[in-house]
């Protein structure tokens, strides 16, 4: 890739101002499959005064035209849907059926969402009654930083990158180093969409460069962050000097908790969804709680269904798993497995070490551990791979006092037959989340954590307010 195709601002593709080259990785062969140029201090601040220079016009923009772009917006990805497939997939390691279905699947469905949205949203309104001559009016925060992750990178562009358009904010787009070709894909469909210049600006960058400088800039009002725990309190540090505000959505350790009279799937569905993405997402229920009658059982029926859980390149076609993103993370994983083994946690799946027939490629063995106990490392802290750990409880209470056993508080899962036990629980289980009996969301339903997975709300009218200020206006008449 050239470097001339790098940066995306105020409405040109420009080159870096000191090309510092880095490698993309293609995880299922650990070849290059791309080279791109990073960003340095110059490119960032040509960026934010791009944006800075483009709200005066586009923050006075009406709805109805914001939206107009949306939907075109929209159309533009649907047509490039299998582009953007591809390069997600060579990026990131997603097989192809998942890569067309879910990753592509999700930017499209939160493009379709926020446009719902919008066109319902109340974008000013009196007070009330007894104020009859003020009114309450929702503007847009201003210039925008919004930081993206790597695991899944249409979903989380989309649900940053729409609802600032949609609320007339401009913004820059630092898409994750190790899955930039995506990033690069999305501006040019916002180019082809027609977004007027300086509104979208996208710059490549590693967090410790373009990323700090986005999150200390005095000219960026706003930064919505998706990543690991540990960079989020970075962030938040770096904002709090600007009085900047910041959107945090974060790590997660989410507990599913499986009552005997739950559905007798149930357990392989937590399985092969604690699996998906190559258990790369924050939301996985990668504690698999079971109540002690069943747990046995449990155990053999996870132990079956990891092991009919396949991996292989992300190049084809098919219901497996891919690699894991990178050689850290391949090897993050593999220690926490390991680590899980000398804790002494029972290993009835998988292990460390590729899967057989596999030597090349940061491909991680579906592991199930069993009888794991909150002194445990791997039952603490967020592994980001496809490991699942079983411990059984023998009452309701217990089962939400450890579900709640965490910092986190992403996603929780609940799966029984009783749909009043499932509303008891799910109203006790302190997360921004409650998944009950495998019934997924619906579309705008508010996305985003309690505790330290994080602060803000994503999808939806939820997400259209995360880029909006509140003013009150007296006298209105």
């Amino acid at each position: 890739m050239s470097n001339a195709k790098n940066f995306y601002i105020d409405g040109k593709w420009v080159a870096p101002a000191k090309p510092r080259d880095m490698d993309v990785i293609d995880p299922s062969t650990e070849e290059v499959c791309e080279t791109i140029s990073l960003g340095d201090q110059a490119d960032t601040d040509a960026a934010v005064a791009a944006a800075r220079r483009a709200f005066a016009s586009w923050s006075q923009t009406s709805p109805a035209d914001r939206i107009a772009v949306a939907e075109k917006l929209l159309e533009v990805y649907n047509a490039r849907s299998e582009d953007m497939a591809q390069a997600i997939s060579r990026e990131m390691g997603a097989p192809q059926d998942l890569a067309r279905a879910q990753q592509v699947g999700a930017g499209s469905w939160h493009l379709g969402g926020f446009i719902k949205a919008a066109k319902d949203f109340v974008w000013d309104h009196p007070l009330g009654d007894w104020a009859p001559t003020e009114r309450t009016v929702y503007e847009p925060i201003g210039v925008c930083a919004l930081i993206t992750p790597w695991n899944w990178p249409m979903n989380q562009i989309v649900l940053k990158v729409v609802p600032a358009l949609l609320t007339g904010c401009t913004m820059i787009l630092k898409p994750s180093e190790i899955s930039p070709l995506s990033g690069i894909l999305f501006s040019e469909l916002m180019d082809e969409a027609g977004v007027p210049a300086g509104v979208y600006n996208m710059v490549n960058g590693d967090g410790p460069g373009v990323g700090s400088q986005l999150s200390v800039h005095k000219d960026v009002d706003m930064v919505s962050f998706t990543g690991s725990t540990r960079a989020g309190r970075l962030i938040s540090k770096a904002g709090a000097e600007t009085i900047k505000r910041i959107s945090l959505e974060l790590g997660g350790k989410g507990a599913n908790i499986i009552f005997a009279d739950a559905d007798e799937k149930a357990v392989k569905q937590g399985v092969i969804r604690c699996f998906r993405n190559t258990g790369q997402s924050c939301n996985a229920p990668t504690r698999m709680l079971v109540e002690r009658a069943r747990y046995d059982e449990a155990v053999e029926q996870a132990a079956e269904a990891a092991a009919k859980v396949t991996v292989g390149p992300a190049s084809e076609e098919g219901r497996h798993i891919g690699p894991a993103v990178s050689e850290l993370q391949f090897n993050k994983i593999q220690d926490l497995i390991q680590v899980g083994i000398d804790e002494g946690a029972r290993l009835i799946a998988g292990g460390t070490g590729r899967p057989e027939n596999l030597n090349r490629g940061y491909y991680i063995r579906p592991t199930v551990f069993a009888d794991v106990t909150p002194d445990m490392t791997i039952y603490r802290e967020e592994i980001f791979g496809p490991v699942l750990s079983i411990m059984p409880f023998d009452s309701e209470e217990e089962a939400i006092a450890i579900a709640n056993d965490t910092d986190y508080g992403l996603t929780n899962y609940v799966q029984t037959g009783d749909v009043e036990k499932l509303r008891r629980v799910g109203l006790q289980l302190r997360s921004g989340m409650v998944e009950g009996n495998g019934q997924g969301f619906a579309q705008g339903s508010p996305f985003g954590g309690y505790k330290q997975s994080g602060n803000g709300r994503e999808g939806g009218r939820f997400g259209l307010h995360e880029f909006l200020e509140t003013k009150a206006i007296s006298g209105w008449g």
